[in-house]
Order: structure tokens, then sequence, then C-alpha cells
């Protein structure tokens, strides 16, 4: 009989369900059931999808769909245990302890890693403050705990697999962890760690957008199956992983994902122009009134500055890294025309405090590095902060979700004679930047710019 092997993830999601979740399907439907998921949250705010999947022994159906309309339907079958949240977190801590699981996967947004312009870990925040003194609210305090535990019981080593769109993401976790584990003296697990985990670097792509109300009927219209917790994607996927593991892990080749000596090319070009260009996009939709990603990215004004911003400042910052990043940044408008995604404005604007540091800032500083004023990127902040300008006058169409968002300090900042001036030289967002009398004064002309599309928004409709 084969050795069961377990792959935990950690931030049961949609985007989980849509990317990771499918490879491993695909490896069991080729005959390798070597492998299972076990999967549950830090968090208790989707108990109920744990719940549906639960009646549903963990199946469910994926709906893809491609920009020509083309639908198809598969029922995912790896996620085989499903770890009901409780204060504590106990039953993840014990499965990620479990001497057969072999690699811990996590989803956790851009947020949830707490790291400042600097990539050090933000300790004022309330949940990293609140593990330090040992909760386990967040993935340092919650892994901290399984890494401890798996030392004690001398359950043997452990891959931690950072799948969330952080640049040198494995890198940047591990850093992360190693400070928070300085921080509560317990220089044994650093030591433990060092022999017996690795952090490989990943870059993982599939637009996934929230569930629509419709999708569950539609499935069983063309499965019959009755899903309580189905989820939606893009046709395109693409995962790309350092292979770099520290014990066994799946044969993730054989279905398809890269694995490569280096991730960064990969990922440099992913998160610059797929995802900083989905938050442009986001940005100015909602400013436009528009509701999803695909009527926003037909509007003239908003496919131009998208594209200005790829074409004139990324693609010379990217120069030669082995990828064909004109083709790729032309697929990645072509996969945000998808009307049939339905993805929101939303979702995919969502938590821009902690991308402008973490996605869009590299790109201002090297243009500046490489003797060029970052023209085309500036706007991405300048769009930024009239959505924030907007969310404080409570004029946004949405609630707006931000995880580490200065709540108070945002509406302090509009409150302020010189709002702009505040933003420009907030560290928190710009690092050295905030010191560049010049880029303050590119953020002044760019928002001037935000201001004047607006008012011709305005007298279009």
């Amino acid at each position: 009989m084969n050795t069961q092997y377990t792959w935990l993830h950690i931030g049961l999601g949609s985007f989980h369900r849509a990317h990771q979740a499918w490879y491993l399907h695909r490896l069991i439907t080729s005959g390798d059931t070597s492998w299972h998921i076990a999967a549950g949250n830090i968090r208790n705010d989707a108990e109920h999808v744990i719940q549906a999947l639960e009646a549903q022994n963990g199946r469910y159906v994926l709906e893809t769909v491609s920009p020509d309309g083309i639908r198809e339907y598969e029922e995912i079958t790896s996620i085989q245990k499903l770890l009901p949240w409780q204060e504590g977190l106990q039953p993840l801590i014990d499965e990620g302890a479990n001497p057969n699981t072999k690699v811990i996967a996590f989803t956790v947004t851009v947020g949830g890693y707490y790291l400042n312009t600097s990539h050090k870990l933000d300790v004022s925040n309330p949940d990293l403050s609140s593990d330090l003194q040992g909760d386990r609210k967040t993935i340092y305090g919650t892994i901290a705990s399984i890494l401890e535990q798996r030392m004690t019981t001398n359950a043997g080593p452990v891959t931690l697999l950072n799948c969330d769109n952080v640049r040198h993401n494995g890198e940047r976790f591990r850093d992360g962890l190693i400070q928070f584990l300085e921080l509560t003296g317990k220089q044994a697990v650093i030591d433990w760690m060092t022999v017996n985990a690795t952090c490989p670097n990943t870059m993982v792509d599939r637009i996934t957008p929230r569930p629509s109300d419709e999708l569950p009927a539609r499935v069983k219209a063309k499965t019959g199956i009755d899903d309580k917790a189905p989820v939606m994607g893009e046709t395109f996927i693409q995962w790309v992983v350092e292979d770099n593991f520290r014990d066994v892990r799946p044969n993730l080749e054989a279905v398809g994902v890269e694995m490569v000596d280096s991730v960064i090319p990969y990922e440099e070009a992913k998160i610059r122009i797929l995802n900083c260009s989905h938050n442009c996009v986001a940005w100015a939709g909602t400013l436009a009134g528009k509701q999803f990603i695909h009527e926003s990215i037909i509007n003239d004004f908003i496919y131009d500055i998208t594209n200005r911003y790829v074409t004139e400042d990324v693609i010379p910052c990217l120069g030669d890294n082995g990828i064909d990043l004109q083709g790729y940044r032309d697929v990645v408008l072509k996969r945000f025309t998808n009307p049939h995604i339905q993805d929101t404005n939303q979702r995919v604007a969502s938590n821009g405090s902690s991308k402008i540091p973490a996605m869009i800032l590299p790109t201002l500083q090297e243009c500046y590095q490489r003797g060029a004023r970052p023209v085309a990127t500036a706007m991405l902040p300048a769009l930024f902060f009239v959505l924030m300008e907007q969310w404080h006058k409570g004029n946004l169409p949405y609630e707006y979700q931000d995880s580490i968002l200065d709540i108070q300090g945002v509406h302090n900042m509009f409150a302020n004679s010189d709002p702009i001036s505040d933003f420009a030289c907030n560290k928190a967002l710009f690092g050295s930047l905030a010191e560049s009398e010049d880029f303050q004064t590119l953020i002044r002309e760019k928002i001037a710019e935000v201001y004047s599309a607006l008012k011709a928004f305005k007298t279009q409709h």
C-alpha cells in the first residue's frame, strides 16, 4: 500500500480551490493517489464554506470559462480533510505537526504577512502584537506553533509553501517567521528550521472571482450536482515553483506545474504586469462608475493608462529576462476583457495599502534608479489616492476591504490642508521616495490628471 502524504493548506478560499487544489486533483485523477489536501483557516470568517464542503465530503465543482464564453465543469476531489475553525487553532496545529504532513502551503493575502517597505514585520499591528504574546491570529503564530510541535514530537522535516502574490514570497515569509521567532525567544525553533524546513518561492496565476449567486444553479443545470460551495475561474492557469522542497513532494511537473531553479523572472513579470495592472483597472474602473473588470478595461482611458504603465515603465525595468514581456502584456490585457468571469472591481481593488509598497513601489524606484521619471507608474498610486478620498467621503459604491488600512489615519489625512503631501510623504507606502520632491510633484500631476479624467467621465455620462 502506498504511503499517504498530507498537503496542509491554510487559507481555504476560492483561489486555493481553483488553483493548487486543481493541480492536486489532476494528480489524483492521473492515478497518483499518494497525496491529499487537508485544509482550514486562521480566521473564523468562512466557516460556511467549510461546513458546505464537509457535507459534500470535500468535493466541489470548478467552473472555468474562456474569454470566448466556453464553460467547462470538473468535480475537484483533492481536499479530503476539512479542519473546522476553533479558538486556538489546535486542529490546524495538530494536522501541521502530523508526521505525514510534508507540505504546509498557505494563501493569506498580501496584507497577511504584515511586512513594511523594508520587508520587516510591522509589530505595531494588533494581530501580530497579539501573536507575539502567544496568540494564533496570523500565519506566523500559527506556523511557529506547528514547527514547535513538530520539533517536540520529532515529526520530521517539512516544506512551507507561500502561494500568495508576494514578491520573493518564500524568502519574505521565511525572513518574517525568523524575525517572529527571534522576538518570541524561540531560537531552538530557528535552529530546527535551518535543518528541517525550506520555504520555496512560487508564482501563482488564475483569475478567480468571488463565486456569483447564479453559479450553484448553473452547476446544477450543467452537471446535475447540487453543490453548495462551487467555485469559478478563468481557463488560464499557471504555477511556477522553485524546486527546493525539504522532503518528499508531489510529482507536480506531471500535471503542468513548472518546477524551476528560480521563480524570480516569472514572478516579477506576473506581479508587475498582471497584478498591478489589475489594480490599476479596478481603481480606475471604480472611479469611473464601473462594477466589473471587463467593462472597465474596454474604456479607452483605462486601457491606455494600463497599457502605458506596462509598456513605458515595467518592460524597460524588467529588461531581457527570458520572457516575451510584450506578448505576456497582450495576453493579460486580453484576459481582463473576459465578460463571463464577472470579476468585480471591489474584489480586485482591495488591500491597496499593502499592494502599493509590495507591488508598485519597486517599479517607481527602479525607474528613478535608471534615470527615468515614472510618469506612467505614478498614475497607479494617484488612482488609489482618489479612491481613498472617495472612501473617506463615503462615496464608494461598495465596502472597500483592506486588512491593514489605517482607517483613522486616512480620515485624518483628508482632514489636513494638504492631503496630497501627506500621501506622497508616507514612508509606509513609498519608502525612500517619500523624501523626493520630484516624486511629490509627480504625484500631484497625476492626481490632477485623475480628477480631470473623472470630470470627463461625468460629462460623458
